[in-house]
């Protein structure tokens, strides 16, 4: 089976050279991206890195590193010696790393699943222990580690639907490389299931909770709440709406909507962030076709003298801060049949929640804050009468937020618990980690 994935896999390549082609030529740092991926690091990497026996700690893209980073800062305080080194696949989650997990030794694009590739990679970090954050399944790269006899566990486990369903088509596959993993940590009961279902052994799993309920580098406190208002040239608009993480679809959905809350509201104000942040001008450029004054984040602090109607934030690692000014945030992913994205960051900030018909990626996450009364499921043509039905209850509005923020709260802990599951499975397979 082996034999078949890597001719895949090299056919898949293959078939993408145009693209790669292209997108070295016009993608800004995708030479120094694609060149870590096959396995060439840069030499200040390497120095950092290199042969440091870390726990490395993979998460594919933004998502995951946002559940990566309280793990990883909680590693960091109890182990301060250890390196960590964390890995994603994609450019935003690269940044997204840098910015909001400082702690980690090292930031690495994860390397091509070829085996030469994938085992030049591992020679280089010559990690004890490797984390998989989330759910994303590595066939050379886990066949390499069981080799090596090195660790590997997956903390903060979650399986979608479509994930489950993918992978129950190639069980006994996925079972093999399922039995390279020596402990799972997962989201939920559901998760759970799911991963035995695909072939892991059951006495080695347990559920530990979602640690994006304990993410701490979205905390903004009122001071920089106000300096942001002023930086964004919000000052006193009053209500303020964002759109977080949208897709192409959505971006033109919040505008309409945004229309017709002005005509109540003359003075709202809209945050607008893209989901692919390269789509920052074409979204100011179709704010601007709805007839509205517009900035982007990327061209720096609005002067003291403007006041636009809609902010694109364009920007990497900002959007869990921006939350904490809306009035009410609307999640995307969830108008287009994408499954949603994280309503943890709006909902850490006591802010009342609205999102489309597609939240299969947060399920449960979504049915605990909805079943509370915080998020409220709209469909697109019922987005702006929802909105303006809640402007109009402001009362309604702080009894969702203060729900939002109070479940939060009392979620807390999954990274302890994930912590503690690592510590006490690394010791039972030998691995000592420094300052024990």
């Amino acid at each position: 089976m082996y034999w078949f994935y890597n001719i895949c896999l090299v056919l898949y390549w293959l078939a993408l050279v145009p693209v790669l082609a292209y997108r070295l030529l016009t993608e800004e740092g995708f030479y120094d991206r694609l060149q870590q991926s096959a396995g060439v690091m840069p030499q200040p990497t390497l120095q950092s890195i290199a042969g440091s026996r870390a726990i490395w700690v993979h998460a594919a893209s933004v998502g995951e590193i946002v559940a990566a980073s309280p793990i990883v800062r909680e590693l960091k305080r109890r182990y301060p010696r250890e390196m960590v080194v964390v890995s994603v696949v994609t450019a935003t989650g690269h940044r997204m790393a840098q910015r909001i997990i400082p702690e980690a030794d090292g930031h690495i694009f994860f390397p091509v699943d070829l085996p030469v590739i994938t085992t030049r990679i591992v020679d280089i970090v010559k990690p004890r222990a490797i984390l998989l954050v989330e759910t994303e399944l590595w066939p050379n790269f886990l066949r390499l580690a069981e080799k090596r006899g090195l660790f590997v566990m997956m903390v903060n486990g979650r399986i979608s639907d479509r994930s489950a369903k993918r992978y129950l088509l190639i069980r006994s596959f996925t079972r093999r490389m399922l039995k390279q993993i020596k402990w799972f940590c997962m989201q939920s009961r559901a998760d759970a299931g799911y991963i035995e279902q695909m072939g892991a052994d059951p006495r080695r799993i347990e559920v530990t909770g979602n640690t994006k309920y304990d993410q701490t580098y979205a905390e903004v406190t009122p001071a920089e709440r106000e300096a942001m208002r002023e930086e964004f040239g919000i000052g006193n608009y009053h209500p303020v709406l964002i759109g977080g993480s949208v897709h192409r679809g959505e971006d033109e959905l919040l505008l309409r909507t945004f229309a017709a809350v002005r005509e109540v509201y003359p003075n709202a104000h809209l945050i607008l962030a893209p989901r692919e942040i390269p789509r920052g001008a074409q979204v100011a450029a179709l704010a601007e076709k709805h007839g509205f004054c517009v900035r982007r984040r990327t061209d720096g602090v609005v002067p003291a003298n403007e006041s636009p109607d809609v902010l694109v934030l364009d920007t990497i690692g900002e959007l869990g801060r921006v939350y904490s000014l809306a009035d009410i945030v609307v999640v995307g992913g969830s108008f287009v049949r994408v499954g949603g994205h994280n309503i943890l960051e709006p909902a850490a900030h006591g802010k009342p929640i609205l999102v489309g018909p597609h939240m299969f990626n947060f399920k449960d996450i979504f049915a605990l804050l909805h079943s509370q009364g915080a998020c409220r499921m709209v469909k697109e043509n019922e987005l702006a009468p929802a909105l303006l039905e809640l402007l109009d209850k402001p009362e309604e509005l702080e009894r969702m937020g203060r729900c939002a923020w109070n479940l939060v709260q009392e979620n807390q802990g999954a990274t302890q618990r994930n912590v503690d599951a690592f510590v006490r499975m690394a010791r039972r397979e030998g691995v000592i980690l420094q300052g024990e």
